[in-house]
């Protein structure tokens, strides 16, 4: 039996657990899950200080149509991202400022878009946490079916509905919703051990340990040489 075009229903991280990992970089859970989850860089926020955490609505359209976000915005519940596969598009625009308003007051909690945005000046202006490929001033049709709540590729990486999705300035990452709890301590201790490192090189200790070993391994030092 195949699945329909939308999924209505599907279990979302719990909100106790996206504010607790809300308070982390998207870098730090891109490390303590083995450097993996990232969007691709072409995923940027419109401005730099956007952020945004929240559970992954995804959205599958067919490039530069916008069908299925408007559906999508009409099913989300309060603290979830629309994550919409758009296909990379740049040839015309898939959200605006009137979708972007919407969103805010239903309680959206940011867009991702592998695709284009448009109105940016004035989404700035709302600081309103949107992820995209770039802008183009061109509009979406409304024509084409698509899907919602089905895993989606974005940015390189397979979302699905209820993942953990995080961004800020350097881009955004996404946690499967079943692998978030176990995660946390992990970005606890990161956190606490940068921290514990930026203060020892600002004692002056600045010697990379691993770096010695690490040359070896790779074949530019011989062994016994040091740099």
């Amino acid at each position: 039996m195949s699945l329909p075009d939308i999924i209505r229903n599907f279990d979302r991280v719990p909100a106790d657990l996206v504010r607790e990992a809300a308070q982390y970089q998207p870098a730090i859970f891109a490390d303590v899950a083995g450097r993996r989850g990232a969007l691709h860089g072409r995923i940027r926020p419109l401005h730099p200080r956007m952020k945004l955490a929240g559970t992954a609505l995804t959205v599958e359209v067919r490039p530069g149509d916008n069908l299925m976000i408007h559906a999508a915005i009409a099913l989300a519940q309060p603290g979830d991202v629309l994550v919409v596969d758009g296909k990379g598009d740049q040839s015309s625009a898939l959200m605006g400022t009137i979708m972007m308003n919407a969103c805010r007051k239903l309680g959206i909690a940011g867009v991702v878009l592998d695709g284009a945005a448009r109105d940016s000046l004035e989404i700035d202006e709302m600081d309103y946490p949107v992820f995209s490929v770039g802008t183009n001033p061109n509009g979406p049709t409304k024509n084409v079916g698509g899907r919602i709540g089905h895993p989606v590729s974005v940015g390189g990486v397979t979302v699905y509905p209820g993942d953990f999705v995080i961004g800020d300035a350097d881009g955004v990452v996404v946690v499967e919703r079943e692998k978030l709890a176990g995660l946390l301590p992990l970005a606890a201790k990161k956190v606490k051990d940068e921290a514990a490192r930026i203060a020892a090189i600002q004692g002056g200790d600045t010697a990379a340990k691993w770096l010695t070993a690490a040359l070896r391994s790779a074949g530019v030092l011989k062994e016994g040489e040091t740099l």
